[in-house]
């Protein structure tokens, strides 16, 4: 399934997995007019931006280094910034949830259908938000009672500071990737570590590689083996 474009639109598409590019960028391929430019990290992502200036981004979160939700935070800083679609193997609606408050204008798993993907798409282009039915459930029922979710205290810097410490990074990398100090990246360990109840610097990477990397291989979509 193809998607038909405004002519002359500029779309970014941001993923470190070529063949999610790839499908990507197939499912999208309609109207001749419109212009597809690539990249792989938050730092190409960041710098083609501000060059090209793109009408829409289609952005992962998990990025190497510096990741999606501190791609949206600068973007939104920008007078005239992009529309931002994150397009995530995260299902859990936390993630959802901080990437819209961070600034995107539309969330989608990349186990979602096919039709979902390009349905998001249109309703952003035609300047409406979009997340699936199914999150949507799941965000309204937290509305309505506690819960018990292990990340749902945590910000989008705590849940990226979890990725990178999932990934092995030590604190300096961590400051550089958020572009923010190492006390501030010591500070909100010691912050996050209380929100979840853990005590040992140890137990929460343990736990940050348990709940970020439970699904972290490259998803096939039904109709579309390219993405």
């Amino acid at each position: 399934m193809e998607q038909q474009l405004p002519g002359r639109m500029k779309i970014l598409i941001v993923d470190d997995h070529s063949i999610v590019r790839a499908g990507v960028r197939r499912l999208l391929t309609g109207d001749p007019g419109a212009e597809f430019v690539e990249a792989v990290s938050a730092k190409d992502a960041l710098s083609l931006a501000k060059t090209l200036r793109p009408d829409l981004l289609i952005l992962d979160l998990n990025l190497p280094g510096m990741g999606g939700f501190k791609v949206i935070e600068r973007l939104k800083r920008e007078t005239r910034p992009p529309l931002i679609l994150v397009l995530s193997m995260h299902e859990d609606p936390i993630y959802a949830k901080r990437a819209l408050e961070a600034g995107a204008n539309g969330y989608v798993s990349k186990n979602a259908p096919v039709e979902q993907i390009v349905e998001a798409v249109a309703q952003l282009v035609d300047g409406k938000t979009f997340i699936s039915d199914e999150l949507v459930q799941q965000l309204a029922l937290w509305n309505l009672r506690p819960s018990s979710h292990p990340l749902r205290e945590l910000s989008w810097r705590d849940l990226e500071i979890l990725r990178l410490l999932a990934e092995g990074r030590n604190v300096q990398h961590i400051a550089d990737a958020l572009e923010i100090g190492s006390k501030t990246v010591a500070n909100s360990c010691s912050f996050i570590k209380a929100k979840l109840g853990i005590e040992r610097t140890a137990d929460l990477i343990q736990f940050a590689t348990r709940e970020l990397n439970r699904r972290s291989e490259i998803p096939e979509v039904e109709g579309c083996p390219e993405l």
